[in-house]
């Protein structure tokens, strides 16, 4: 069984990026030259929906994003929808709304849960240029709570050089925790280079979860490499709250299983990691 908590079709509507992402396209490029196809065609997508029914995966999780305010890019809730519709039941969509536009976005979301069915939101903190425990967050947060929806918050570096590394720092959704300790959030990528820190938060709270999204996994099993933390924890204490997620274009979603599996992994928790932790963050039955 698998859930992938973060992959992104090959569709124009749901691949776009960025002038201020194109330092992405450099960290990233031997892991994004590993994606076979990256072509945004008919055969590109039937291809991607292949891979996914190949590998017996139960869910898959597709984040809207609205940085509108800031870098002028939106990946929109209807599209987002529309794809889970005309896939369904596989794929399970995330909100994206931009905390810049005030009690817009509050409206956003809740229309996008109530009436496009999306469930969950998605916040890329360093694209909003705000930091996890910026006041124009809460709102987000406590309705969040209202509509019982998890939230994937941006936790750790990011590679853009237009804005600041220190908006995913793990401290700040601690104090956001203390102010909402009922909200669920998947903190994604897990950390880097605050990984301990973020463990500390997870360890704190019982609703943080950690997103081994955006990583590859076999560095989790690299001393010094900074995430080695991961392995150690998330193979005792936190072995019931790592989640999965390749987001492919930018990881191959095979390579990412093989080196899961080739990590030394006590029995039953690489089946956590890649199904179980995230359909009980995502509350599925």
């Amino acid at each position: 069984m698998l859930i992938d908590f973060g992959s992104r079709p090959p569709v124009p509507a749901l691949l776009k990026t960025a002038p201020h992402l194109a330092n992405y396209r450099r960290v990233y490029a031997a892991s994004e030259g590993a994606v076979a196809d990256r072509e945004m065609t008919p055969a590109a997508l039937e291809a991607y929906l292949a891979m996914y029914e190949r590998l017996g995966a139960r869910h898959v999780v597709i984040k809207a994003r609205d940085v509108e305010s800031t870098f002028g890019l939106k990946i929109a809730n209807e599209d987002v929808a529309a794809f889970c519709r005309a896939h369904s039941p596989r794929f399970i969509g995330f909100a994206g709304v931009d905390p810049n536009k005030g009690m817009a976005a509050l409206r956003e979301l809740e229309h996008a849960v109530r009436e496009l069915g999306l469930c969950g939101l998605n916040l890329q903190c360093f694209e909003h240029r705000l930091r996890i425990n910026d006041p124009r967050m809460y709102p987000l947060y406590a309705k969040c709570i209202e509509l019982d929806i998890p939230v994937n918050i941006h936790c750790g570096i990011n590679f853009s050089t237009d804005t600041g590394m220190d908006f995913g720092r793990p401290e700040y959704l601690d104090d956001v925790m203390v102010h909402f300790p009922e909200l669920r959030v998947c903190a994604s990528p897990p950390g880097w280079p605050w990984v301990q820190e973020l463990i500390g938060v997870a360890w704190r709270h019982r609703n943080v979860w950690i997103g081994l999204v955006a990583v590859r996994p076999k560095y989790v099993g690299v001393a010094n490499s900074g995430y080695e933390p991961l392995l150690q924890y998330g193979n005792s204490l936190l072995q019931d709250r790592i989640i999965f997620g390749s987001f492919y274009p930018m990881m191959p979603v095979d390579r990412c299983l093989s080196e899961i599996d080739a990590l030394p992994l006590k029995d039953g928790v690489r089946r956590k990691w890649v199904h179980d932790n995230a359909a009980r963050f995502l509350r599925l039955a």
